[in-house]
């Protein structure tokens, strides 16, 4: 042990109460370990933050804290003085000085943890619940920025994202997008639909995934997105399941197709998504909104809630866009959507269409 163990009194027992914490921890239920760790990182970290340990017990406190933690506690794995700094980190990030019903039970069993109550909408079970792994690397690419972490902590609770694939969305720019669509949700929906549709949405939509010519055509872009029609949900977010694309509704004599028709299984909704290769216009308004209300009024069942049209341009004009929605009593959401995949004008040209094809064969 280093001199500082032996001579600094509050230093030795905050070393021991540690250790008495870990044991106290390491005696819980298998099933909530990863939850009770975390936890006990938490609480490592508070120690360190409220105690200026680092300014109090000089510069090398984090080598020393390492060493003299792994003396105390042989064989166990996480007392680096790297994943120490960690916890620190963590701390600084979520702390929140009130303390929920869980906590109180925790301090029942232990009476020197603090963890936070809620974080945002972030409750501390949430926090605690998803692997020390992923907690670094939203720590590593977050930084301090708290709003962007908790959406990272929610999205891998909901979609059950692996390490490798939360660092490839960290890599993305899906906080910036995800529920920055233009809408009249919060007026047209009730509450909580309207908070959670707008959540489902994005802006604007990534369609890289697609390789298509420069000049490609509405239709075009359609059959690409149905050809990539997987990528393309996953695109869309989860909870999207594909209903049809030129969805046929006989109305009195004649028909109606809606461009792409989604059923979104967590809103309990029919989505009504119209693709467009051109800017926004005041006039795409009344077409999907017209849409859906035949969806409602002739797809829709008593289960259902209240249609959704979701508008996909090439581009917008934010303040009219806003305006237009706002003239709907329907619920319209609009976004744009980007594509630089794209092969030039003469990939076409240099490519037999089916027709020529066909025609080869016979």
């Amino acid at each position: 042990m280093n001199q500082l163990i032996k001579m600094d009194e509050e230093y030795r027992k905050w070393i021991e109460d540690i250790g008495k914490r870990y044991k106290q921890r390491q005696i819980k239920a298998s099933v909530s370990v990863n939850q009770e760790m975390i936890g006990f990182y938490w609480s490592i970290g508070k120690d360190i933050v409220e105690k200026s340990a680092g300014s109090k017990w000089g510069s090398g406190f984090f080598v020393n804290l390492s060493k003299d933690m792994r003396t105390i506690l042989p064989g166990v794995q996480g007392l680096s003085s790297s994943n120490l700094r960690y916890m620190k980190k963590f701390y600084e990030l979520y702390s929140d000085p009130i303390l929920p019903q869980f906590v109180e039970e925790l301090k029942s069993k232990e009476d020197s943890i603090n963890v936070p109550q809620l974080v945002g909408d972030l409750s501390d079970k949430e926090l605690f619940s998803i692997p020390w792994g992923h907690h670094r690397a939203i720590i590593d690419k977050c930084k301090l920025d708290r709003e962007k972490s908790i959406f990272f902590v929610k999205k891998t609770i909901l979609n059950n994202w692996s390490r490798a694939v939360l660092l490839n969305f960290l890599d993305t720019d899906l906080y910036e997008r995800q529920g920055k669509a233009i809408s009249n949700f919060e007026y047209a929906l009730p509450e909580p639909q309207s908070d959670l549709a707008q959540e489902i949405t994005k802006d604007p939509y990534n369609f890289d995934f697609v390789a298509i010519r420069e000049d490609y055509s509405e239709k075009e872009l359609k059959d690409a997105l149905m050809d990539n029609i997987t990528k393309f949900l996953m695109e869309l977010g989860k909870g999207f399941a594909f209903v049809g694309r030129e969805y046929t509704i006989p109305i009195e004599g004649t028909e109606e197709k809606i461009d792409l028709l989604f059923y979104h299984l967590y809103l309990h909704c029919y989505v009504v998504v119209e693709v467009k290769i051109v800017a926004f216009t005041s006039r795409d308004i009344g077409q999907i909104g017209t849409y859906v209300n035949i969806v409602d009024d002739l797809v829709k069942t008593d289960f259902d809630a209240k249609t959704i049209g979701l508008i996909i341009c090439k581009s917008k004009n934010n303040i009219l866009a806003k305006y237009a929605v706002n003239s709907s009593k329907e619920p319209i959401g609009i976004s744009e959507y980007k594509l630089s995949n794209l092969l030039p004008v003469e990939y076409r040209a240099s490519m037999p269409t089916i027709e020529e094809i066909e025609n080869e064969l016979r």
